[in-house]
């Protein structure tokens, strides 16, 4: 953007734009189309976006000379009305960019229009929708013309002046949406006035409702040449207002959203109205009064004489003048006047041959001085183009508020420069006047303009604020003690907004310097804050338990992202100041290793405890082993020594009695060390715990031993529990009787009685003769008669008994030997041609090819064979072979080991002392020959290898067998050629 370029230039655009016909006597223009009105009755237009232009005469059929009076166009550039004066009066036409051909509006004849106003929103290329038209008799009118119809669809008359009669010179017209219809609000201007009219409805209805009421109008007497009404409109919106009178210009903003209803119901919708004398236009000569007007966001540009002068609408200063480049044949002609193009932002001055051009550039590159000259800050923000101009904004708001005092605000606006003043600089201004409070604010809003970037600046000033908080609170306290106490006091405000500062400001606060901060101020309360905010939950805890608030420490100690660590940490003190809370927070928190809390529960359980008090270690413990199923033998073997040291011990011997590794394969039982609860419980002189500790450890005699110092009952339950080995069982029920026999008291016949029935309970494992021994030696036997008596009697009936079956056992060896010796006689017949089941060939078959090489007994000289009471024989080779082949690999090879013993312990017996042989006859059915060929019998021979186990299992082995593969190719049917066999007929 250059600075020394100007804002308005101005170009010729066109030198003869009449064509010829005639001088330029009125010119309009809207979206890059300029309408030129000619004094001989032409209406000339240009469309620049199209690049075309045509002509049109409405001076056809009429007599005289005819000059164009005034022409407009909408803001579109579609529509055009135009009105031509002559001899024979007035008419308006109308005409479309497309028809070649105007269209005469007759209702209007012999009213001479001077302004027109559009309705800008609601206006289409195929329809002028509402139109207002003023004309100089001081009359409103409106018509409403669709391009289709190529005619008016109405002209109704509207209003008229009758106060003050005069011409209206400018017209424009807003609407707006409401909910209950479309607001109209219109602005007209006269010589003298400006009225303004609004409503909802249709403007027919808006203007009739002013018969009964007042018109709203400014009147600002004065002469001029020519009075105009224009609105400055921005995205199809009017923003502000400019009217040229007598008086001056009469200017404002438009705010068509304003609900300022007065008493007659009219809503004035014109704000910040100013007047510019037309004095300020000239430096000490007379005023002149400009013949034409034009307005721009900013400016306004006046016509006076040969020049347009550009005034500045806020600072109300001449900013530019415009000279105009003409010819020297119409440089003694002036300027008629100036037009504005609101679609493309250009404004236009005509003489009566020429058009200039006035284009804008950037005009709001320094209206923020010119806001900030005027003190109007918000908008001189608004118009700024970058941060420095914003600074300089800044710098002259913060000053004003710095001289009247107003440090807090100031503050506010030294916050947000950035180059035109240093940081250094400006916190030195609030130390200089002893402004820590606004210090402290400046820094504040600083930290709220940083960019996340400037991490090192933006820990120094949160640090430097901290600081500046703590002394803005320690001066509060020395102003009032007991300001900690009031809490409607400064006091607590400022400490909720500390708090609230280190919340927002933990992540950028420099830990270590902030806890010393703190701590050097003594603000232990908000040091625990700022250590929670810090996830340094060490300090808040330790913190809590200072001041005896357990429950505050133990829902720290609960939060999720709390080390672990920290529980075991703290146990030991929280246990002591609060069992019960601290019990109820650790049986709700998981992943608690109990292990890791037993010294804390040591140290609570060394304290004394009332009787009817819950003791709390215990029920968290039962709770670890029965709800979490904990194995640590730690445990366990802590919760038995907290039973044992019970008065009641039903708890301990429940514990003990609780199988709680039941069900897991290759688990105890139990986890607590059963010696350790041995040492403890006879420390504690637990005897029946101790008794149960010395069963479970299967050490009965001292357990029945320790019963018996208890209770008899007891140490009988005990020995019963002994099942499986009878002596032992034994041992501890003449342990128990003993004690019985000498524990009773009584008369000695009473004693006697009493162990006889003791004898009973022992379900007859004790005998009378086992319990004699305990009574004296001068006992009568009179005393035991009965006992005695019954012990014969059934000694007599066990004798008996073995009697009947020592006979039975005689009688069952007679059978057995008459069944080996019918065994012994046993044979079977075969048939001199009956074949082996395995070889196929005859089993009598006289050779030595298939003797037994040793080991067999031969009959004569046939080979050894096996016949079974199937009917199947074998050869003995025969049969070996086969069953090894289709036995397991162990059963064979157990077959060969036993043949193998076989032949070599049958070439030894062979021989005599001097080495010759024998005859096979002589060997003695005992020797071991004997017995490993029995052996052997049963593994080969123990039942038909055709008709037992053996063929069975064969179903399951496949057909052809591995060693067999290469004879598969044999059982392969393989195609042959059809064609070449040979059909053979047979002969029936």
């Amino acid at each position: 953007m250059d600075p020394t370029r100007q804002v308005f230039t101005m170009d010729l655009l066109e030198r003869h734009a009449a064509k010829g016909h005639g001088v330029i006597t009125c010119m309009a223009a809207g979206n890059d189309v300029i309408i030129l009105g000619t004094s001989k009755g032409w209406v000339i237009r240009h469309d620049f976006g199209a690049g075309d232009s045509y002509d049109i005469d409405l001076s056809v059929g009429r007599s005289g000379e005819q000059s164009i009076h005034r022409v407009f166009v909408d803001p579109g550039g579609s529509h055009c009305i135009a009105t031509i004066v002559g001899n024979g009066g007035a008419d308006t036409y109308y005409t479309h960019a497309k028809w070649s051909k105007p269209r005469l509006l007759h209702k209007l004849k012999g009213l001479v229009v001077n302004a027109v106003a559009w309705n800008r929103l609601q206006i289409t290329e195929a329809s002028t929708r509402e139109v207002i038209i003023g004309t100089d008799n001081g009359q409103l009118h409106e018509i409403y013309i669709d391009e289709k119809d190529k005619k008016e669809k109405y002209v109704r008359f509207l209003f008229e002046l009758t106060e003050l009669p005069e011409a209206f010179m400018g017209l424009q017209m807003e609407t707006a949406s409401v909910s209950n219809g479309t607001r109209f609000y219109v602005m007209a201007v006269t010589p003298t006035r400006l009225y303004s009219f609004t409503g909802i409805g249709s403007l027919d209805t808006i203007f009739s409702s002013y018969l009964d009421r007042a018109v709203h109008f400014m009147e600002l007497p004065g002469d001029i040449p020519h009075s105009e009404l224009h609105f400055f409109i921005k995205h199809r919106r009017a923003v502000h207002f400019a009217w040229l009178s007598g008086a001056g210009i009469y200017h404002g903003g438009l705010n068509f959203g304003a609900q300022h209803s007065s008493l007659e119901g009219d809503e004035n919708f014109v704000e910040n109205k100013a007047l510019l004398d037309y004095s300020k236009l000239t430096e000490g000569a007379e005023a002149i009064k400009p013949t034409s007007l034009a307005v721009s966001e900013f400016h306004f540009l006046l016509l006076i004489g040969n020049k347009v002068k550009v005034v500045n609408r806020i600072s109300e200063q001449i900013v530019e003048e415009l000279q105009f480049d003409q010819t020297s044949d119409s440089a003694s002609k002036s300027i008629i006047g100036l037009c504005s193009d609101a679609s493309a932002g250009l404004f236009y001055a005509y003489d009566q041959n020429s058009v200039f051009q006035i284009s804008v550039n950037d005009e709001g590159r320094e209206m923020w001085k010119v806001y900030l000259d005027v003190k109007d800050y918000a908008q001189a923000l608004a118009n700024c183009h970058d941060q420095f101009q914003r600074d300089q904004v800044y710098l002259v708001q913060a000053e004003a508020a710095f001289a009247t005092k107003e440090f807090f605000v100031a503050a506010s606006f030294y916050s947000k420069i950035n180059y035109i003043l240093s940081f250094e600089e400006i916190t030195l201004k609030f130390i200089s006047v002893n402004e820590q409070d606004a210090l402290r604010t400046y820094l504040l809003r600083k930290l709220d303009n940083l960019s996340r970037d400037d991490k090192c600046q933006i820990t120094m000033i949160s640090t430097w604020a901290t600081e500046l908080y703590l002394d803005k609170i320690n001066r509060l306290l020395l102003e009032d003690d007991t300001a900690s106490e009031n809490c409607s006091s400064d006091y607590h405000s400022i400490i909720k907004e500390f708090r609230a500062f280190l919340s927002d400001c933990k992540d950028v606060l420099d830990e270590a310097t902030t806890m010393r901060l703190l701590e050097s101020y003594g603000r232990v309360d908000e040091l625990v804050f700022f250590a929670s905010l810090r996830e340094q939950y060490e300090i808040v805890v330790h913190h809590y338990i200072q001041q005896g608030e357990a429950r505050k420490a133990l829902e720290v100690l609960k939060k999720p992202d709390v080390p672990i660590d920290l529980q075991y940490k703290f146990a030991p003190d929280l246990i002591m100041l609060d069992a019960y809370e601290t019990v109820e927070s650790w049986m709700t928190t998981k992943n608690l290793n109990p292990r890791k809390l037993i010294p804390a529960m040591m140290r609570y359980s060394s304290e004394p405890h009332a009787k009817n008090e819950t003791h709390e270690v215990i029920k968290y413990l039962e709770f670890c082993v029965h709800r979490l199923l904990n194995e640590d033998p730690g445990v366990h073997n802590l919760l038995l020594s907290l039973y044992a040291k019970q008065e009641d011990d039903s708890a301990l011997l429940r514990f003990l009695q609780c199988k709680f590794g039941k069900g897991r394969e290759n688990g105890p039982e139990f986890f607590y060390d059963p010696k350790y609860a041995l040492r403890l419980c006879l420390k504690e002189k637990r005897m029946r715990a101790c008794v149960h500790i010395y069963s479970m450890m299967s050490m009965h005699e001292e357990a029945v031993a320790l019963a018996l110092q208890v209770d008899s009952e007891l140490a009988m339950a005990e020995a019963d529990k002994v099942e499986d080995d009878e002596d032992l069982r034994k041992k501890l029920w003449l342990m128990i009787a003993k004690h019985v026999i000498e524990q009773e008291k009584g008369t000695k016949r009473e004693n006697i009685r009493k162990a006889i029935a003791f004898l009973k309970e022992t379900d007859g494992l004790l005998k009378i003769e086992d319990i004699l021994p305990f009574f004296p030696d001068f006992a009568l036997i009179d005393d035991f008669k009965e006992a005695i008596c019954s012990a014969l009697e059934d000694y007599n009936k066990q004798i008996e008994l073995l009697k009947e079956e020592m006979n039975d056992a005689t009688h069952g060896a007679d059978n057995i030997r008459n069944d080996i010796s019918a065994l012994a006689q046993r044979y079977a017949v075969i048939d001199r041609d009956e074949e082996c089941g395995v070889c196929r060939r005859k089993i009598i078959i006289i050779g030595g090819e298939y003797r037994m090489a040793s080991g067999y007994t031969s009959v004569g000289p046939m080979a050894p064979f096996y016949v079974f009471p199937c009917g199947h024989a074998f050869h003995a080779n025969c049969l070996i072979a086969h069953v090894t082949r289709c036995t397991n690999a162990s059963q064979a090879e157990y077959i060969l080991d036993l043949q193998k013993q076989l032949s070599l312990l049958g070439s030894e017996t062979r021989k005599d002392s001097t080495g010759s042989l024998v005859d096979e006859g002589s060997i003695n059915s005992l020797t071991p020959v004997d017995k490993i060929r029995s052996q052997l019998d049963d593994a080969i021979a123990s039942e038909c290898p055709f008709c037992g186990d053996l063929m069975i299992r064969e179903i399951s082995l496949p057909f052809i067998q591995p060693e067999e593969a290469p004879n598969l190719t044999s059982w392969e049917i393989k195609p042959h050629n059809l064609g070449s066999q040979k059909s053979l007929s047979l002969a029936v």
